[in-house]
């Protein structure tokens, strides 16, 4: 979670007309359509030397984490491979009972909770939202239509990713503060900006509400609803809000992109979107369920989940309830990813070949994870570049500072820090920038590059935004 922001998924710096928002929840990956046709399903996963190569690569060469755990199960069976540490030091090693935050992977949870709440007649999927919110707190409809539950599991509500009224007081745990008030004013205040069910949005806020909206309707709070009816039934004893005194032993300390330790972020009001933490045990249990290889009474309400698609806009990506349903390689992987301020995650399997696979970060790689998750599953799907990060005299970084338009309404500004680079686009957070050489950086929340062009007296003139296939260049403001 990460907007500020949380799985989110795609973060785009600058695309003219686009905001930056990331979202490790949902991270875009190149299309490769024209290769789809011919690719053949692997029968296997990556081996336990391949994937433990792999992790020792991000870690070790490209700084992407400080640890991974990695879980994969195909036909012989489950691996465990981990690298790196919990926190930095060699006396805590990571293992498949290590605590993460799990972010966005807590909206697939949400989803289930809503499926079982219908199963057992509790709600409708076409209840209007407004049916279990105060007065003060219905939003306001469309076009005469209002919000349904379905349209917000499958994020399509016409909410967008954030309320505008999001203003955290501490940037280091900013969703601690955001109130049920802050909430009801803002959906009461807000005319959605599309007909509900006509325009798919990632949306914390829309799976922050869902969660909120069945609380009230179970009269029970959000973590105790998932625990009972999700939980307990499926055997996840490491899979909560709250940490146990062994699950608070066993948690790995967060890192931002700069591998700097960061606070834990607490998720009240908009828990639903992606307070979780869990293990990567649990997770394949959880995963184990999804796939069918085990059969409970959520067995019905799990494979509902996939029975509604729509399009995302991504070629080849389709979201269903929680989950999204990515068909490029000739393949239908069932994924979901999230993020935090210091972790960020990766749950999915394969329809086809019944590959499943885990990955847990304790830094926020958020570009990073994802993909490598993918891969994980389907080795045609390709893994991220990898960019390694070169030592860079401190005081040379004041050659880069200023403001440099992108378009009318964005502006990136670049700002020296404690010897750190840091890029701001216009209303957004500061991210850092890392030097893979004299003047090219590259950023590790997101797929995205910066390569300044210097004036004749060694000073930035200009940058070029490499992203998305795109190139966008602004000139330094005077």
């Amino acid at each position: 979670m990460r907007d500020v922001s949380i799985d989110r998924r795609s973060l785009l710096l600058a695309a003219l007309a686009l905001p930056i928002i990331p979202v490790p929840g949902y991270a875009q990956r190149e299309a490769d359509a024209g290769n789809d046709a011919a690719a053949a399903l692997p029968d296997r996963g990556p081996s336990f030397d391949t994937t433990r190569a792999l992790l020792a690569k991000r870690v070790d060469s490209g700084r992407d984490s400080v640890g991974y755990v990695a879980l994969i199960r195909d036909a012989d069976g489950p691996r465990l491979v981990a690298y790196g540490t919990a926190d930095g030091s060699k006396s805590r090693p990571l293992d498949g009972d290590t605590v993460f935050e799990i972010g966005s992977i807590t909206k697939v949870f949400t989803a289930l909770l809503l499926a079982d709440m219908v199963a057992r007649g509790e709600v409708a999927l076409t209840d209007r939202v407004e049916k279990y919110l105060p007065p003060e707190g219905r939003p306001k409809s469309f076009d005469g239509k209002p919000i349904s539950l379905l349209d917000l599991v499958t994020y399509v509500s016409g909410l967008p990713r954030m309320p505008t009224n999001f203003s955290p007081q501490d940037r280091a745990n900013p969703f601690a503060d955001y109130t049920v008030a802050q909430l009801y004013k803002f959906l009461s205040d807000f005319t959605p900006r599309y007909y509900p069910g006509s325009h798919y949005e990632y949306s914390n806020l829309g799976f922050g509400l869902l969660g909120h909206v069945l609380s009230l309707r179970a009269g029970r709070g959000y973590e105790e609803l998932v625990v009972s009816r999700i939980c307990e039934p499926l055997g996840l004893n490491d899979t909560r809000i709250t940490l146990s005194s062994s699950m608070r032993e066993r948690l790995a300390q967060g890192h931002d992109s700069g591998l700097q330790a960061v606070p834990n972020w607490d998720l009240g009001t908009l828990a639903g979107a992606g307070a979780l933490r869990s293990t990567a045990n649990d997770m394949m249990r959880f995963l184990d369920a999804c796939q069918g290889k085990r059969k409970t009474d959520l067995s019905p309400a799990i494979a509902s989940l996939l029975e509604v698609r729509r399009q995302t806009g991504d070629n080849g990506v389709y979201v269903a309830a929680g989950w999204f349903v990515d068909t490029e390689h000739n393949d239908e992987l069932v994924v979901k990813d999230g993020g935090t301020g210091g972790y960020a995650t990766f749950i999915g399997y394969s329809a086809r070949t019944g590959i499943a696979a885990v990955l847990l970060s304790n830094a926020a790689s958020w570009s990073v994870t994802p993909r490598l998750g993918r891969h994980l599953l389907n080795t045609n799907f390709p893994l991220p570049v990898l960019h390694r990060q070169v030592a860079i005299d401190p005081a040379k970084l004041s050659v880069y500072a200023g403001r440099y338009p992108l378009g009318p309404w964005h502006v990136l500004t670049v700002t020296p820090r404690n010897g750190r680079l840091m890029v701001q686009a216009t209303g957004q957070d500061e991210y850092e920038v890392f030097p893979e050489g004299d003047t090219r950086f590259f950023l590790r929340v997101v797929d995205a590059q910066i390569t300044f062009e210097l004036g004749p007296d060694g000073t930035a003139s200009g940058l070029v935004l490499h992203q998305d296939g795109q190139d966008r260049r602004g000139v330094r403001l005077p």
